[in-house]
């Protein structure tokens, strides 16, 4: 409706975030608040994508992957994204298979033995135990143990600073790699060959993050409580009630914890935010920081800053968030 001064670009060319002028082959791509120039690529577990002329083309991975966490005080994040915390102190079954009716034979079953490491009652895993029929992989004490052979699955154990790392293939059905921090973090990544049914608390792993607390009994529990408890391996433990906030119950810790865990909000991580949303991991490491008053403090809110770092890298971002007064790995610094 009326003129304004200023610079336009001229016919067929079009402005880049560098304010040039370029031709439509040259337009950068954005993604997470970062530009992309033309032929560059990202990836996520189930695409490849390129730029071309200023938008992304997406191409889905023949194998896709998708990773279950379970990481300080009892959290856990689905293979299809859904977050819940619990506090229970029994045995529960992480993932298996051979959920359905018409096909019950587990090939694979991996539970997590939790227990009481907070005076406030929050709970923690103490052990990891991975069944693959005959052959049986515990991980306890920052080691681990294997027993009994089963020649039909190929395993690999690596090991770094930081991780214990064991890849594991099942001809035909599945390849899996399970991480494990040696404390309270564990990642259960896995790509399948079949759309065999999985179940536990990692959830049913379709894709569709709504019925993800099915229960053993094959319905979706009201609330997340119930589904947990359906996940016992022993059925003689107690049910879990209630989940404790363990702030409320150790006040004198939270300002304490709400300074610490501030490194994931500061610019540290700030090349992350943008493709990774921080406050569930933030709330998480206040939470366990608060909940964490029986030895190893510092522990537990390294491992919940240590859990958002590995979110940011499996998105492409690498951050060195460690140093040798906060968090540090010895290792790195003076060896």
């Amino acid at each position: 409706t009326k003129c304004e001064s200023g610079c336009v670009c001229a016919d067929g060319l079009y402005e880049n975030l560098d304010g040039r002028c370029v031709p439509a082959e040259e337009c950068p791509c954005e993604y997470g608040g970062l530009a992309y120039g033309r032929g560059e690529q990202i990836q996520t577990e189930c695409e490849i994508c390129t730029c071309t002329k200023g938008k992304w083309k997406c191409v889905q991975k023949t194998r896709c992957s998708s990773t279950c966490n379970l990481y300080g005080e009892g959290h856990i994040t689905t293979f299809d994204g859904q977050r819940f915390v619990f506090d229970g102190n029994c045995e529960y079954i992480l993932a298996m298979d051979g959920c359905s009716v018409n096909r019950p034979i587990s090939s694979f079953k991996i539970v997590t033995e939790n227990v009481i490491c907070g005076k406030s009652g929050v709970t923690c895993s103490r052990s990891i135990s991975i069944y693959l029929g005959n052959l049986t992989i515990i991980l306890r004490d920052e080691t681990f143990a294997i027993s009994g052979e089963n020649p039909a699955v190929r395993y690999k154990v690596k090991k770094n600073a930081l991780h214990l790392m064991f890849d594991i293939i099942i001809p035909g059905k599945y390849n899996m790699t399970l991480i494990w921090n040696k404390h309270m973090n564990f990642f259960i990544k896995i790509s399948r060959e079949t759309q065999e049914t999985i179940c536990g608390l990692c959830g049913n792993y379709n894709g569709n993050m709504k019925d993800d607390f099915e229960t053993r009994s094959k319905y979706v529990a009201s609330n997340e409580l119930e589904f947990v408890n359906s996940w016992k391996e022993n059925p003689l433990c107690g049910d879990v009630y209630f989940v404790v906030d363990p702030c409320s119950k150790n006040p004198y810790r939270k300002a304490w914890a709400e300074k610490t865990c501030s490194v994931i909000n500061s610019h540290v991580f700030s090349a992350c935010h943008n493709k990774v949303n921080r406050m569930p991991y933030y709330e998480a490491c206040v939470r366990d920081s608060c909940g964490c008053d029986v030895g190893g403090d510092c522990q537990c809110m390294c491992d919940a800053i240590a859990v958002y770092a590995m979110a940011c890298l499996e998105k492409g971002i690498c951050i060195d968030w460690r140093t040798p007064e906060f968090c540090p790995v010895y290792c790195e610094y003076y060896n």
